[in-house]
């Protein structure tokens, strides 16, 4: 199983980008661009928590071992 820090860090860049996105949608009025930052926010979420499913896992499997 490989290391999830990768995936935590693609979490946090599209939570970043999506918050970008949502204020940019606010200031504009522009509700298109404010879901898209909605979604990339979510999607950001789902990552960080995968990429800590996967750190956990592998901290199991390593305990395991001992």
């Amino acid at each position: 199983m490989s290391n999830g820090n990768a995936d935590k860090i693609k979490g946090k860049a599209n939570k970043a980008k999506g918050e970008m996105k949502d204020q940019v949608g606010n200031l504009t009025d522009n509700k298109k661009v404010q879901a898209s930052g909605k979604k990339d926010k979510v999607k950001g979420e789902v990552q960080d928590t995968f990429g800590d499913a996967k750190n956990e896992a592998n901290e199991t499997k390593t305990d395991q071992k001992k």
